[in-house]
This record gives C-alpha cells, structure tokens and sequence, in this order.
C-alpha cells in the first residue's frame, strides 16, 4: 500500500524530474527553432507549404531533434493545416526524446544506428500514408467509435483519414498577433517578471540537466542545500512551479494566451523568448501530469520496466514499442537507462525509439485528441516492423554494453 510519505515523495521528485529532465532541454530546443522563424520572417512555414512532397523529410529530420522541441514545433503546423497526417506520423516516429540524451550520454554508437533507422522508418511510413492511406480511415472510424464525438472548442472532429485535422484549421491572421486577454497592469507586470525568471531558473535547470546526463543519470537525492542535487532540487521545483503560473495564469496577461498555435513570425526576440517560454510551459504541465501518473502507476501495480522489456526473445522488441505508446518522456528515460546498462537488447531499443511519441505528443493531445490517439497508433506500426526484424536479422547487435538479442 502506498503511504503518505512516499506519495508525498514521489510527487515532489516528479516536479523537480519533470523540469530538469525534460523542460528545460525542450525550451532551449522550442527557443531554437523559434528564433530560427523570427530570424526567416516564416520563410520556413512557407516552404513547408509549397514543398508539400518533401514535408516527411521534414518531419523526419525535425523529429531527430534530440528533445522533443523540433516535433512540439511541427504539431501546431498539422492543426494549421500546413502539414499532412503522415507528415506528424513521420516526425512522432523519428522522435527521439528525451531519452535520446541519455543514449547519446552512455551509448552514442548504438544512438546512431538506432536514430537513424527511426528517421528512415519515420519518412518511410510517413509518405506511405500520405500515398496509400495504410487504413488510416478504419483506425479513424474506431477511435470515434470507441471514444464518442471528440470536440475541440465546441467543434465536432472531421476525419484525419482525409489528411485534415479533427478541428477546424486555425486562421493564421488570428495566432500572428499577441491577444492579451485580460487587462490588470498589476498582473500583466507580475507575469512578464515571472516570464524574465522562469528563463532564469531554465537555464540552471538546463546546467543541472546537462551535469545529470554527464554523471551517467544517477538517482538525485532531494537536497536544498549548495551542491549539485541542490541545484537539481530548486531549479526543478521552482521551474515547474514558474510554468504551471505561466501555463494557467500568466499566459492571459502577457499575449500568449493562445498556446499550441504556430505563429507565422515574431515581432521581435523578446517574443520570440515568450513564445518559446508558453510553449515549454504547457508541455511541462502535461509532462508533469505524465511523470505523476507514471511514477504512481510503477508503485502501485509494481510494474518493472525493465524486466517487461528484457523478457526472452521477440517479447523484448514488442515490449519496448508497446512502452512507446506512454506518452511522455518518463517511461523512456528509464527504459534508455535499462539499455545503457545491459539490461535488454539493441531491438528492443530501437522498437521503442520508433514507437515512442515524446513530449511532442501532448501539444497535439491538447488541441487534436483524436489525431494523437491515431497517430500514436501508427508510429507503433513501424516499431513493430523494425524491432522484430532487427530481432531476427541483426540478433546479436552490441555497442559496448555486452547486449545480444
């Protein structure tokens, strides 16, 4: 039974991981990305636009982005409509994570041959919907089906087997200005204050992300005094604490109240540093939920992830693309660790780096419910396919930690 104090702890360590682990290193690459369009005036949109054939390639190469922040930046273009259904299958498929750190850490060798079959198998799969559809519309049917009409904003779904997103595309006139939603000079002043901060503590918090990842992903003991894990410790909560105001409060006072939207261009970089700073913000929320749920869930049911995915033979692959449909980084991250420590094979490791969705998922979960549930479907369709073949053809694949098939 779980009891006060450990549910107590394991909230706390979720808040404080959620941040260091994730957030921080997807604001750095959402920032990137951003400032890229500012500095392009949106040239990158529209070529997206007018080169609709190579738009997998895109995805692909965005998704490969260690982090999730290139593929949190392609989702709003599928809301938009800029961007095909295969395109965000392509992107999700390719994504890394967050995970990607700790492999590119520990195992850089087997982070090269396992990205790149995820990019391939990503782009592949990607033009293939787009081409064949792949039985998009069968999958689109039954999630209706099983989930009732999914709304957006009081908007009934459309098909994604048609291309289009389940709501109504967004006017791009409307998300290329600031919409301030509420007027309080008090509060609009506070929020820009804690929108300057919440960069301040990302930046410790990116340090302490990078010092984990260089110290081989050790467990981090809570600590508020002047040492690494204290640094871990504060950046953690006080950054997740700074984006849930951002997030719920802050974003209506400050011009970005409208979250999960593409934005054409930037009048300037403290907007863009704004954008970028919603944008994490929101995502945080969601991870930290996920971190929540998972972290409980482990305890609870005493689910180990690491004896799920070395089971013997073919159920290795299986289980590290079936891991991959928890959103969210947390699962993975323990799963890259398992790896980098011998505790399951290179098949199944790729299996879950195709299969798993990121962080990116959950903008897309936020706006566009059932073309998340539809599109993590099908970026395990490619996990499976690759994992099991790897199993069989490339069985005794080892890059340094004694791992065979």
């Amino acid at each position: 039974m779980l009891g006060t104090a450990e549910a107590l702890d394991i909230f706390v360590v979720s808040l404080r991981d959620g941040f260091v682990q994730v957030s921080a290193f997807v604001a750095v690459t959402v920032l990137l990305f951003s400032y890229l369009q500012y500095r392009t005036g949106g040239r990158m949109i529209e070529f997206l636009e007018n080169n609709e054939r190579l738009q997998p390639i895109a995805g692909g190469l965005l998704g490969l982005t260690p982090g999730c922040g290139g593929a949190i930046i392609a989702m709003p273009l599928y809301i938009r409509g800029t961007i095909s259904f295969g395109t965000v299958v392509a992107t999700l498929a390719a994504t890394a994570g967050d995970s990607a750190f700790v492999i590119l850490a520990l195992a850089p060798e087997a982070a090269v041959y396992a990205y790149g079959l995820a990019l391939l198998s990503g782009i592949l799969f990607g033009y293939a919907i787009d081409i064949w559809g792949l039985g998009v519309g069968r999958i689109d049917s039954a999630v209706e089906k099983a989930s009732g009409p999914i709304t957006d904003g009081g908007f009934a779904t459309a098909s994604v087997a048609d291309g289009a997103p389940s709501v109504p595309p967004t006017d791009s006139a409307a998300c290329d200005h600031d919409v301030t939603t509420r007027e309080n000079r008090v509060m609009t002043t506070l929020s820009h204050a804690v929108h300057v901060a919440w960069w301040g503590v990302t930046l410790a918090g990116l340090a302490a992300g990078i010092e984990y990842l260089r110290r081989g992903a050790p467990e981090v003991a809570v600590s508020f005094e002047p040492t690494f894990s204290g640094l871990f410790t504060v950046a953690g909560l006080l950054g997740t604490t700074l984006s849930v105001y951002l997030y719920l409060v802050g974003r209506r006072y400050i011009g970005e109240s409208d979250t999960g939207r593409i934005r054409e261009s930037f009048a300037d970089a403290y907007s863009t540093f704004r954008h970028a700073a919603m944008e994490t913000s929101m995502v945080t929320v969601w991870v930290i939920a996920a971190y929540l749920l998972y972290e409980y869930g482990v305890v609870i049911f005493a689910v180990d992830i690491g004896a799920l995915a070395a089971a013997a033979g073919i159920l290795a692959p299986i289980g590290g693309a079936l891991l991959g449909l928890i959103p969210g980084c947390a699962p993975q991250i323990v799963f890259a660790g398992v790896y980098a420590n011998g505790g399951i094979p290179f098949s199944a490791l790729t299996a879950n780096a195709i299969s798993q969705d990121g962080d990116a998922l959950f903008p897309l979960m936020a706006i566009d419910m059932k073309a998340a549930i539809i599109a993590t479907i099908y970026t395990t369709v490619p996990a499976l396919v690759v994992g099991i073949g790897l199993h069989y053809v490339w069985p005794y694949a080892d890059f340094g930690f004694g791992v065979i098939g």
